[in-house]
């Protein structure tokens, strides 16, 4: 127990720092006047005074955190701050005359922090608008991460900032030290992203959005997480332009900001231009989108230039785990919705805010397979697997290995458990893997033009689960339950 201290005194200051994102939406409520302010001062005190008990209750506690620490306050971090997001949005819809259970209000508050982009919520562009930007916000929120948030702003913290940092990355880059304090690696990948998100809300802007949409639509874009305030997603736009706005941010997020981050700071431009998985990150999105767009023009669902824009659109949003629609895909041939469902596992990169098995982990499989490949016809052959020009360890593949197997037996496993529920198996594989690839729209029941609130609370609950596990990339929760992690 004594363990577990020094993580919920953290955890305090992190709910403290998240109240705060409140005035946000307070704001906005003030000068729209939707009739719901009084729920985020409400709200935020309720999670300033958590937060202060936990961090001034536990003050004699302050230590450096190990890695086992790391991995506990993001677990907990992952998994209780949507409470306080569900807050003021059960109070909210409450006041406007649209109760939510809480089974729905922590759904909705998980899938937007995971930046999932699933919803329960339906007329959308009725809710109170301050909801709709606390609703994406929270995926802004989520994109980059709290934890490297409190990094960056809260060196005072007296905690390990590298532990936290290594905690939250994903993928095989939480390794990664682009400065030499965590700090200053953490301010500069939310400097890369507060640049996207200033250029992507002022194209939205400037191509026709009206402001909040703009803000709104540019905090589900830059964390690619796909939230809308408007039922018809994107299609409520009716812009070509906007979409194409829409394809060039979300092709920017979809790649690794510790790139975006070198080539900015040190110049290295070469290096982010030769970077493998970028290539292949960028090359599988726009290789499939075009694919997909001459499927639907040989099979006569568009003409040319619109099966195009559809065709690349539609890929580019779902796999690079976004999940906006301006049309319902799953009206296609049932090619293109499965092939860009497939795809958001594995089609966005390491050090993005995309959601999956992360591209590098597939090139490191890739790379594994040939060499074994090799080894069947010369079996004394050294070769080692090398990506980027640099051997790639026995440890990390070893590491892969085991995701790759972890994450197949929570696919199955949740999907399993989703059908003996009695939901037919389009929609419970598909949503079980559109919520651990944290994607947001599935096939069958819970495809585009839908929503989660078709399902049982028992199955909203697995695909929560999914959520929290394929932001955590499920090593990191299921350490927890085992008996060596409780070990000293």
């Amino acid at each position: 127990m004594s363990d577990v201290l020094p993580v919920l005194r953290v955890l305090g200051m992190l709910v403290m720092l998240f109240a705060l994102a409140m005035g946000v939406p307070l704001a906005v409520s003030l000068h729209q006047q939707d009739g719901v302010w009084q729920v985020y001062p409400i709200a935020m005190a309720v999670a300033l005074v958590s937060g202060a008990a936990l961090t001034f209750g536990l003050r004699r506690y302050q230590r450096e955190l190990l890695p086992r620490h790391g991995v506990m306050l993001v677990s907990l971090a992952w998994s209780l701050l949507p409470l306080v997001a569900s807050l003021p949005l059960t109070l909210a819809c409450g006041l406007a005359g649209r109760p939510i259970s809480f089974t729905h209000a922590y759904f909705e508050a998980v899938s937007g922090l995971t930046t999932t982009g699933a919803t329960i919520f339906t007329g959308l562009d009725a809710l109170p608008v301050s909801v709709n930007v606390w609703r994406t916000l929270l995926q802004w929120i989520g994109g980059m991460g709290i934890l490297v948030l409190a990094v960056a702003v809260l060196p005072m913290l007296g905690v390990g900032g590298s532990q936290l940092f290594k905690a939250e990355a994903a993928g095989p880059v939480r390794d990664t030290k682009l400065t030499p304090r965590m700090t200053g690696t953490a301010k500069g990948l939310w400097g890369v992203y507060g640049t996207f998100s200033l250029a992507c809300v002022l194209a939205y802007w400037l191509a026709g959005m009206e402001p909040l949409d703009a803000l709104m639509h540019m905090f589900s874009t830059v964390s690619l997480g796909g939230m809308s305030s408007h039922d018809a997603s994107f299609g409520h736009f009716r812009s070509p332009l906007l979409e194409w706005i829409a394809v060039g941010f979300m092709l920017l997020a979809s790649c690794n900001f510790a790139l975006y981050f070198i080539a900015m700071r040190k110049g290295h431009v070469r290096e982010f231009m030769s970077d493998p998985e970028m290539r292949a990150t960028l090359g599988t999105l726009v290789g499939v989108g075009l694919f997909i767009g001459l499927l639907l023009w040989i099979k006569g669902v568009y003409a040319p230039v619109e099966a195009l824009r559809q065709g690349l659109f539609h890929t580019i949003s779902v796999a690079s785990t976004t999940g906006y629609a301006s049309s319902d895909y799953l009206g296609w041939p049932v090619f293109a919705p499965v092939m860009m469902l497939m795809l958001s596992g594995v089609a966005t990169s390491a050090g993005s805010t995309g959601g999956g098995i992360k591209m590098v982990r597939m090139l490191i499989l890739f790379k594994q397979a040939q060499r074994e490949l090799t080894r069947l016809v010369h079996p004394n052959a050294v070769q080692p697997v090398r990506l980027g020009g640099r051997v790639v360890g026995s440890p990390m593949i070893f590491s892969v290995l085991a995701f790759m197997l972890v994450y197949a037996a929570t696919l199955i496993l949740l999907s399993m458990v989703l059908m003996l529920t009695d939901l037919d198996p389009v929609t419970a594989f598909s949503a079980v893997m559109a919520s651990l690839h944290c994607m947001g729209p599935g096939l069958g029941a819970v495809g585009p033009t839908s929503t989660y609130a078709v399902l049982t609370d028992v199955q909203v609950w697995v695909c929560t689960l999914a959520m929290v596990l394929g932001r955590l990339e499920i090593l990191s929760f299921l350490a927890l339950l085992t008996p060596a992690f409780w070990r000293r």
